[in-house]
């Protein structure tokens, strides 16, 4: 593919995932570098643009989903409005492809995948495995292979920025501080945050373990422990709230939103985690992670970030498989207490010393702005 110099207003259309969207940050950095003078428009879904409030790589945000027939008729307006002359469109969804479509958008670019590729002017191959199936490929180099295809770059030819990066605004600094105030949370405590939600239930640690984590933090390291989720995972913080001995703080009966959650966890500690969304939030801030994989294999999701533990439930399997294929094998319960206790005192451990990097200090000092 030539390389593409005369965009003038670009649309970036986003993953609908909160890890997905954090993980396209390299992406839209390298987007920026190659198009400094361009308008470029970033397509989000409900919710998303606060994640990535205040990327100085974005011009607009145009916030909406192509559900249902109305609901694609009122993006495609809004789309049209926008007079982009050119899309990158990260996810592979059919419905994003045929948004970009219905809107006029001169050249439309994205991954030929999911029978979509009629939909598009520039079709990137995905890559795949010697079965024809789709390789395991990270989420930072999925996107970044994109920029380079509309650029002109052969995957993997040049050192590239791989590093996550968010942005807090003076508000959601503000109301981090006032949960904590309200929290009883001491200056000089650690803060432990707990996420024991996921998309899907076999992604999800026991909440009693969590509790049983949450205890021994409390006890042995004088943390306060939060836990956090989305509002469809009430239950499960309740769960985690109910069986524990220690006092923890619930967040999602605090008033916390995405944008405060970014600077609640750039003051933490520590975050413990399954695999999702939350994770790739505290490696853009800077916070140390021990994540959960159960039959999600981790090499979807590998982030350039020193400051992390990733427990496997099952890390003998071989070179090859992938996690996903082996939902039985990978169970994610078989990942024990005392490896997550261990994980948590290590990095903690590091934290205590001073040693946590330099994202890790830019994200705390970004955050007690």
């Amino acid at each position: 593919m030539t390389r593409l110099t005369n965009i003038t207003r670009l649309l970036v259309v986003l993953p609908s995932w909160i890890g997905d969207s954090v993980m396209a940050t390299p992406a839209l950095r390298a987007i920026r570098a190659a198009l400094p003078d361009a308008h470029i428009t970033v397509l989000a879904r409900p919710g998303l643009e606060s994640v990535l409030h205040g990327c100085p790589w974005i011009n607009e945000f145009v916030v909406g989903r192509a559900k249902g027939l109305s609901g694609t008729l009122r993006l495609t307006r809004r789309l049209k409005s926008s007079r982009c002359d050119t899309a990158i469109l990260f996810p592979n969804s059919f419905s994003t492809a045929l948004v970009c479509r219905l809107a006029g958008i001169p050249r439309r670019i994205g991954y030929d995948r999911d029978r979509r590729g009629f939909l598009l002017t520039d079709r990137c191959s995905p890559p795949r495995r010697d079965d024809g199936r789709y390789a395991v490929t990270p989420a930072v180099t999925y996107y970044l292979d994109l920029v380079r295809f509309v650029f002109g770059e052969a995957p993997g030819s040049e050192p590239v920025d791989r590093r996550l990066e968010l942005w807090m605004s003076d508000a959601d600094r503000e109301a981090a501080t006032e949960i904590l105030r309200q929290a009883c949370v001491a200056n000089d405590q650690p803060i432990v945050v707990l996420n024991p939600g996921a998309n899907r239930l076999d992604k999800r640690w026991p909440a009693d373990r969590f509790a049983t984590v949450a205890d021994h933090l409390a006890r042995e390291r004088g943390a306060a422990v939060l836990v956090t989720g989305s509002p469809g995972e009430c239950d499960v913080v309740e769960a985690v709230r109910d069986a524990a001995a220690s006092p923890i703080v619930d967040l999602t009966r605090s008033g916390v939103t995405l944008s405060s959650l970014k600077a609640v966890l750039a003051r933490a500690s520590l975050l413990i985690t399954n695999d999702t969304g939350p994770r790739h939030i505290a490696a853009a801030v800077g916070t140390p992670v021990v994540t959960l994989f159960g039959p999600t294999d981790p090499r979807w999701t590998t982030l350039d970030f020193p400051h992390q533990v990733e427990l496997i439930a099952d890390p003998t399997l071989v070179e090859g498989h992938v996690a996903d294929d082996h939902a039985q094998r990978c169970d994610i319960t078989k990942i024990t207490v005392e490896q997550v206790i261990v994980a948590a005192n290590q990095l903690l451990a590091c934290r205590a010393v001073g040693d946590v990097g330099h994202l890790g200090q830019r994200g705390r000092d970004e955050a007690r702005k």
